[in-house]
């Protein structure tokens, strides 16, 4: 179900669930009214939420559309709903860190479902090493501006192309190539630059630009990830824990990215102090990964130890039971609101 047109739009021929289109709150009501709806679940804060929030009838369930350790994942929102679905202990630890007065209780350990869902990888068979630099787009302001692009984008690429027996994949968030921001849009046409020089010098060299791939599916294919803090960073730190990380700091304030960004105890980290010697850095880090281990015990931290399909699995067990209590809950009201048939 879904407010605005242009989203409706963008949804036709992508799934084959219905799609429902209710641009106003009288109608919302009334579908609502109509409906046996036990359970909304919400994948943004969009405002319109709000308004969907007045159903007494269901349990209102928030479950956003990625984990990361971007501000922007615990919204103040957050407790608007019944529940809130959290990948796991990170997550839980992310909202108390940053939200006062917010029922703790209300968050419910899911796991990453979204991780289960069979994705190729449309990377062709490689020998060597594959190097996916994957960054972020700047966010509405500067709170949420996470890029690397910018700050160390054609660094980053230039250095990867230096190494011997590795290819470079340039796979940024889609909102970097049509980005307004002058020196995001900049840096972007410089690594393309860089990327078409590489390829016209060594065809063979399998370096590629791929904007419109699933990323999900080219971590598959991803030996050494260079990313920024990103729901991208710990896909593929569930997904391929045996394959180093990269983690890019624009703000270079190492001991803030620690407390916020857990992932960054398992990931080399990129910042002003440590951009000039990426070549010998990432050298070493194919050669020797001294972080393997650590990975392997934040990826449990994140994802509460779930292995592939058992998020899919808690995922619909934890809704059945949030149901099955808000059923129950709303027996135990004394005013519930009713309607006429007119009315419906």
């Amino acid at each position: 179900m879904v407010r605005q047109i242009e989203t409706f739009q963008a949804l036709q021929g992508t799934t084959s669930l219905p799609i429902l289109l209710v641009p106003t709150y009288e109608d919302l009501m009334a579908l609502y009214d109509r409906a046996d709806f036990h359970a909304v679940m919400y994948v943004n804060n969009g405002f319109t939420n709000f308004q969907s929030l007045a159903f007494q009838q269901a349990v209102h369930i928030h479950l956003n559309h990625g984990e990361s350790d971007k501000i922007c994942m615990v919204s103040n929102q957050a407790k608007a709903y019944d529940k809130v679905f959290v990948a796991g202990p990170a997550a839980v630890r992310r909202h108390a860190a940053a939200l006062t007065w917010f029922d703790i209780t209300h968050l419910a350990r899911v796991g990453r479902p979204q991780l289960d869902l069979p994705v190729p990888n449309p990377l062709a068979e490689f020998t060597g090493t594959t190097i996916t630099y994957a960054p972020t787009w700047e966010g509405e302001d500067d709170a949420n501006n996470y890029t690397s692009v910018d700050i160390y984008g054609p660094s980053i690429i230039s250095a990867a192309l230096t190494l011997a027996n590795c290819r470079v994949i340039y796979k940024p968030h889609p909102r970097v190539a049509d980005s307004n921001n002058a020196s995001v849009k900049a840096s972007h046409r410089k690594i393309l630059s860089l990327l078409t020089s590489a390829k016209s010098h060594d065809p063979n060299a399998g370096h590629q630009v791929m904007l419109d791939a699933n990323v999900l599916g080219v971590i598959r294919g991803t030996d050494l990830l260079i990313a920024d803090v990103s729901s991208v960073t710990l896909d593929h730190l569930y997904l391929r824990p045996q394959a180093p990380i990269v983690l890019c700091d624009r703000r270079t304030n190492r001991a803030q990215l620690l407390l916020d960004t857990p992932v960054a105890a398992g990931a080399h980290i990129l910042d002003q102090n440590t951009i000039a010697t990426l070549a010998t850095d990432l050298a070493d880090i194919i050669a020797n990964d001294q972080h393997a281990a650590a990975r392997r015990e934040l990826r449990d931290f994140y994802f509460d130890g779930l292995e592939p399909g058992q998020s899919t699995e808690r995922f619909w067990k934890q809704t059945r039971f949030e149901i099955s209590e808000h059923d129950r809950a709303l027996q135990e009201l004394s005013r519930v609101r009713l309607i006429s048939e007119g009315e419906a």
